[in-house]
């Protein structure tokens, strides 16, 4: 106990010198949400005290009124949050009416938390619920929080949940989840303290229950999702005031899932992120607002703050049809009308801009500005007219995919036939110069391998494969080979690497990809073909999206991997957009337009 002088002071402040002198890794920063009661903001010691001995700093979050914008700001600020125990929630906020046995409720803090739940959830931000917490988060993710246990399962023979023993004494067990965190951090079974009338009903899509008591009622749960939250309706903190270590395993999970989040993002704020290839024009609609979180869109400019992506490649994608002169202008008027409409979204958005350019997206991220540039999939779009390339070029479009799933007028696709032109045709020779001369960049996803080998040969600039992924991994048609992948690197090319069920594994696995299987494609291809020759390209809003990484806001979880399995910060720049810009920028400087 230091004794109040001026002395202790001095001495205090020479000690927090040294550490900014000598600094070791940076302490995550954990945001813990403040009870309220008698006008006063209060949190019993345990909470930060757990924290801190985890190796975290603790900030405690009071309730607001005005549940707003400010809200993003914290967010946009700490590395974890912890949801702490209290009142009842009021149930209007769950569209229910008030059960005879609710208990006070505590309005200040009730819209704050249910939204803090909502918006960290989006993030992807590590979360530990307790007691009042795990309700919280069930409620504001889509399960059920029955108001008062003993109403909700009569028939029940309930355990005694409010005990009458001290407050860091174990009245209780709960048996935990095979493969869930807690099994891994305190085993099949633990004893817990229990201090509620209240309890999650129903887990909902988003989590899975993790530990239930001997009655049946719900304990835990954790995400579906592989993000990091944790929901305990025990109070852990109250074990670790009286100096019983047992529950600080939970705690300092919280905090290292933390430190990790936060040493992704600050990768995000140092360097630019770009993703190469989504299919968003797809969805496009006049209810749709990109400036507002979409149930339809995987990309908008919200899910691109929260996944801390700065760039996205937006492509006017064109199905394969007819090879005739009318097929031909219906196809060049719809080109142009996507193409026109997200230069139109993006004029109309704040915060935004529209690029043509690696400058321009460097210099946007400087101003603090996202960026969206814009594709062109399939070159069916141009019919059989040479002079569309250099029209899109001027109009900023920075790459044209050949073809897609069928073989056109360019080129065979590695879909369907294969056999029209056995590769490249004579008019697609034309199409790859004429691409060369004007600064398109050649992408040769879709193609057929005779198509990818034959452009490699023809075109005097590196070719990119804007969202493949790997045939060693998945055998697909549409994704590379190990070879293809070598020649593509020996010709300074680039693969970004895709996000779509389907090129991730394979039909006969019987499972659905995620976040694992993406990380795996990544870590494959940079094998194969090296560092410098990888990127990402997520092909969301065209079928791509998989548990882990559903949409963009969950792009940062992709970083958070790719750092656990060694990658430097050059290392990630390079896949997040650096390799591909490279390419870009080799392209533009050798136009001669």
């Amino acid at each position: 106990m230091y004794s109040p002088s001026a002395h202790t002071l001095t001495r205090m402040a020479e000690e927090a010198d040294r550490d900014l002198t000598h600094p070791g890794p940076r302490r995550p920063l954990i945001g813990i949400t403040g009870n309220y009661a008698d006008d006063r903001l209060q949190l019993l010691p345990g909470y930060f005290r757990a924290i801190e001995a985890a190796g975290g700093v603790a900030l405690v979050i009071p309730p607001t009124d005005r549940p707003d914008g400010r809200l993003h700001d914290l967010l946009d600020r700490i590395d974890g949050l912890l949801l702490s125990g209290g009142a009842d929630v009021n149930p209007l906020y769950v569209d229910e009416e008030p059960s005879p046995a609710l208990h006070s409720i505590c309005p200040e803090r009730d819209a704050t938390e249910l939204l803090l739940a909502r918006l960290a959830h989006r993030r992807s931000l590590p979360m530990l619920g307790i007691c009042r917490g795990i309700q919280v988060m069930a409620a504001a993710l889509g399960g059920h929080v029955d108001q008062d246990m003993a109403t909700a399962r009569p028939e029940a023979a309930l355990l005694k949940h409010s005990q009458d023993a001290p407050r860091h004494v174990a009245t209780h067990s709960v048996a935990t989840a095979k493969g869930s965190l807690l099994e891994s951090l305190f085993g099949p079974r633990l004893a817990v303290n229990s201090f509620h009338h209240q309890a999650v009903g129903e887990a909902g899509p988003l989590f899975r229950v993790t530990a239930t008591a001997p009655d049946g009622t719900i304990e835990a749960i954790e995400s579906t999702a592989h993000k990091w939250e944790v929901g305990v309706q025990w109070h852990p903190e109250c074990f670790c005031t009286a100096g019983d270590t047992t529950m600080q395993p939970l705690f300092s999970a919280l905090v290292d899932a933390a430190r990790r989040y936060g040493s992704a993002r600050r990768f995000h704020e140092a360097h630019v992120s770009l993703d190469s290839h989504c299919d968003t024009p797809m969805v496009f609609s006049p209810e749709l607002d990109l400036t507002r979180r979409s149930d339809v869109a995987l990309v908008d400019f919200v899910k691109m703050r929260e996944g801390l992506l700065d760039a996205v490649i937006m492509v006017a994608y064109l199905p394969q049809g007819p090879c005739d002169e009318a097929a031909y202008t219906r196809v060049r008027q719809t080109t142009a009308s996507l193409l026109s409409e997200i230069e139109q979204r993006v004029a109309a958005a704040p915060g935004i801009a529209l690029a043509a350019s690696p400058a321009d997206i460097r210099r946007h991220k400087q101003a603090g500005l996202r960026s969206v540039m814009r594709g062109i999939e399939n070159g069916y779009a141009i019919g059989r007219d040479l002079s569309l390339l250099e029209q899109h070029r001027r109009h900023g479009v920075v790459y044209m995919t050949l073809c897609h799933n069928g073989d056109n007028d360019i080129c065979d696709s590695a879909r369907h036939s294969q056999t029209t032109h056995g590769g490249l045709s004579a008019f697609g020779r034309q199409v790859v110069g004429e691409m060369n001369r004007v600064g398109l960049m050649v992408d040769l996803s879709h193609a057929a391998p005779s198509s990818f080998y034959d452009a490699l040969e023809a075109s005097a600039t590196p070719i990119v494969c804007s969202h493949s992924c790997c045939r060693a991994l998945c055998d697909h048609p549409r994704n590379l080979t190990d070879d293809q992948l070598r020649a593509l690197a020996q010709a300074g090319g680039v693969a970004q690497m895709t996000f779509y069920h389907g090129f991730l594994v394979s039909d006969n696995e019987g499972r659905e990809a995620t976040i694992d299987d993406a990380t795996a494609h990544l870590l494959h291809a940079i094998s194969v073909a090296g560092i410098d020759h990888v990127g990402i390209g997520s092909d969301f809003d065209g079928d791509g999206g998989v548990s882990g990484l559903a949409s963009a806001a969950d792009l940062r979880c992709l970083t958070e991997r790719l750092q656990a399995e060694g990658l430097t910060d050059d290392d990630l720049a390079k896949i997040w957009g650096g390799n591909f810009m490279r390419v870009m920028q080799h392209c533009q400087d050798a136009a001669r337009l």
